[in-house]
């Protein structure tokens, strides 16, 4: 990161792996010997480079760092629950899920979508009889409900969620 001095604009180059996770960071300057304060203002849904990388974001990723499966998942009687993709690289797609509990992301999972903003496995899916628990897999880009980034949901028919540059809606259709 680059910033400067306030008391004399001299540049100053800020290693970002020395800021860390703060919010505020002050550093002398080499010139005037005084002390600047930055305020370090992210975006909730900024990336962040990550070294080494997590075992969810290697090639050889086990998809057994899943949470474990809930007894009470199943899929509605007389309901199909549908998955269609409103906007990105699958617009128009439709998904119609044959188990109660789905890993959503890039290939090798339930639902593989076409979306370079997917992490592998982006994404669980678990259904109740009238709803679906959304939770994030610690994907790189996240999940977004309401506009918001979320590490877990309660999905209603009709509610609509984004993963990387997809936007997908969740419907129960009668069979």
């Amino acid at each position: 990161m680059q910033t400067a001095c306030i008391h004399c604009g001299t540049q100053h180059v800020l290693k970002d792996m020395d800021l860390g996770i703060h919010p505020k960071v002050q550093f002398r300057c080499s010139k005037c010997g005084k002390t600047t304060v930055v305020d370090l203002k992210r975006r909730i849904d900024s990336t962040i480079v990550m070294s080494p990388l997590p075992s969810f974001a290697r090639a050889n990723a086990p998809v057994s760092n899943l949470p474990p499966a809930d007894p009470s998942a199943r899929l509605p009687v007389n309901k199909q629950v549908v998955l269609t993709v409103l906007s990105g690289p699958g617009k128009d797609t439709t998904y119609t899920l044959a188990k109660p509990r789905i890993v959503l992301g890039r290939e090798g999972s339930d639902v593989p979508l076409d979306d370079p903003e997917i992490s592998r496995n982006h994404c669980l899916l678990e259904v109740r009889e009238t709803y679906v628990n959304l939770k994030d897999l610690d994907s790189t880009n996240g999940t977004f409900y309401d506009e918001e980034r979320v590490r877990a949901a309660m999905l209603q028919d009709g509610s609509e969620f984004r993963v990387g540059t997809s936007l997908i809606r969740l419907s129960f259709q009668p069979k």
